[in-house]
């Protein structure tokens, strides 16, 4: 039994039958006294045959939770059974992972949590680097059809595979590049896809989601600043969270990690990647992705950036500030100023996030990256009063 995330994980194995389905109750019972909220995920990997007794207990551990029951990693002969008896409506019933191998793929992007290879032509996979990670691929697909059908061009995921004890997710992107390396390929383009990417922002930013659909990006920075309590004076803690709580409420779509890795470009269409950050609220907390990936990484580590994403600190800074000017269309220097040290400010509160919480970075760098930026964070407070993107 594992347990990550709110997600309490389960193992089963052999056969699930009058003689062992007694033995599982008790132990599914355990694991709900012993993890309550968490939301249980039955692992079928080694399961090989499920009876009515097995079914019954299946059904009484989803009525005490509350919620479907998740049953992933189902084999063929499993599934046939819960699909036969109507279990596949009643619980959340994921198949087994086709396999795969990406031995010899050329790789064509790494972010903070995986790395995405071109499997032919016609398709990539991203396979995530952290464990248990279904759950994360599985709301990726969620967020991205709701996407999709709200308007945003985003690439959909048609399939979750495995390879080598790693899952994934396979899209179709035929002959797509990410803006990011058709910077680094072909560099005179630079201003070019600048501009296509700061109209494409305002395209994505411009679609509205229904009340609840997708998380509020106001909720999920405001996690961040209590998840980094350690490192932050309990008054900045107080006046971050004070400021995200008087943002008012804004339905229109943040992707979350919108830096341009994620944005597609096939033929003359770009479309988005890695859809589970997908969530409302003011354009701002998508700049602050970008101010955090093109700028906070490189600060005490220069050249950080190369070996990320291949484009030089310069490059990146020129980047993030004239898809700014471009996306607000002004060349009013206050104006920047201000939109920069917003998105700054909750740019600063992911990086330390991912540092903290997620662990990214250099080990050695860890304690003067978390003084910096706190030190950061005390200046630019000094001078913003409020976080959204435009007065």
């Amino acid at each position: 039994m594992d347990s990550d995330r709110g997600t309490a994980v389960f193992s089963l194995s052999g056969r699930i039958d009058s003689m062992s389905a007694p033995r599982l109750r008790e132990q599914l019972l355990a694991v709900c006294e012993e993890h309550p909220g968490a939301a249980l995920v039955l692992d079928a990997e080694d399961l090989s045959y499920i009876s009515s007794a097995g079914l019954r207990v299946f059904l009484e551990i989803s009525k005490k939770t509350g919620e479907k029951l998740t049953v992933r990693n189902v084999s063929p002969d499993v599934y046939e059974v819960l699909e036969m008896t109507g279990f596949t409506q009643i619980l959340n019933v994921v198949r087994k992972p086709r396999r795969i191998s990406v031995a010899g793929c050329p790789v064509i992007g790494r972010g903070a949590v995986g790395t995405v290879y071109r499997l032919d032509e016609d398709t990539i996979v991203k396979l995530y680097d952290i464990p248990d990670s279904l759950p994360m691929i599985e709301n990726e697909q969620k967020r991205a059809k709701q996407a999709f059908l709200r308007g945003i061009p985003t690439a959909i995921s048609y399939d979750i595979v495995c390879s080598d004890g790693v899952y994934g997710s396979v899209f179709e992107m035929v002959k797509a590049r990410n803006c990011n390396d058709l910077i680094v390929e072909e560099p005179a383009r630079t201003d070019e896809i600048i501009r296509a990417y700061a109209a494409f922002l305002k395209t994505v930013h411009a679609v509205e989601m229904l009340p609840g659909e997708v998380p509020d990006a106001r909720d999920i920075y405001a996690g961040y600043v209590r998840d980094t309590a350690p490192v932050l004076p309990e008054e900045m803690r107080e006046r971050l969270l004070e400021m995200l709580s008087g943002m008012p409420e804004d339905l229109h779509a943040v992707h979350g990690d919108i830096q341009m890795k994620n944005v597609m470009l096939s033929g003359d269409e770009m479309l988005l990647i890695d859809m589970e950050t997908l969530s409302t609220g003011d354009p701002v907390f998508d700049f602050a992705g970008l101010f955090m990936a093109y700028i906070a990484f490189n600060e005490d580590e220069p050249g950080n950036s190369i070996g990320f994403i291949g484009i030089d600190d310069e490059t990146c800074v020129r980047i993030f500030r004239d898809v700014l000017r471009i996306y607000l269309d002004t060349d009013d220097e206050t104006a920047l100023r201000q939109a920069e040290d917003r998105a700054a400010v909750l740019g600063y509160i992911r990086f330390l996030y991912l540092l903290m919480v997620l662990k990214l970075g250099k080990p050695e760098l860890m304690e003067i990256r978390l003084r910096h930026t706190r030190e950061r964070l005390e200046t630019l407070l000094k001078r913003t009063d409020r976080l959204e993107l435009r007065n």
